[in-house]
């Protein structure tokens, strides 16, 4: 991921659901699951030499202009990730599965996944387990993702109006998933 500049106003303040929705391949710490460095609500208490992979992450809310007060993790209930090929990931807390159903959460994936589309990016929704492809006109349920399982945005024309389809295919066919991403 490429440096990020946090937004003025924002931090991660008493919010470590960061801690808990990511994996982190350098501590063998699986998604879902809280990082036993982590003080919940407190910080890191390895924080001066914990791993590459937590140094360079920062969520949506603290970078992202476009996630609102309501997109802070310890309110929402969410991290926003994105990657530099352009996939947003929108982690729920296993806890709250159906958190980004609700509004205003709602209405701005809804708004995200128009915007990605016609970027050429995918939004991804991971949620109790599963991920589900966002896109403009439906949500498709991919399943269980595996390490490597990457989909395609394919847009079609049918009767005049623009209709998209999430394609699931294999790491060869595809950019690399993200390491960051929940498994």
């Amino acid at each position: 991921m490429s440096e990020a500049r946090i937004l003025p106003g924002r931090a991660c303040g008493d919010c470590t659901l960061c801690c808990k929705l990511l994996s982190i391949d350098a501590l063998e710490k699986p998604a879902g699951r809280w990082c036993t460095h982590c003080n919940v609500g407190g910080g890191c208490t390895v924080y001066e030499t914990r791993p590459a992979e937590c140094r360079t992450f920062h969520c949506g809310y603290l970078i992202w202009e476009h996630a609102g007060e309501h997109w802070n993790p310890a309110r929402s209930k969410m991290v926003v990730a994105s990657e530099d090929s352009g996939r947003v990931w929108i982690m729920v807390d296993p806890a709250r599965p159906d958190a980004w159903r609700r509004e205003p959460y709602y209405s701005d994936v809804r708004k995200w996944a128009q915007w990605a589309a016609d970027a050429r990016q995918q939004l991804l929704i991971h949620s109790a387990g599963r991920a589900i492809a966002v896109l403009p006109d439906q949500e498709v349920e991919l399943g269980r993702l595996q390490p490597g399982d990457v989909f395609r945005l394919v847009e079609r024309f049918e009767g005049g109006r623009r209709r998209y389809e999430a394609v699931r295919t294999g790491a060869a066919e595809g950019p690399a998933g993200s390491p960051a991403a929940p498994a």
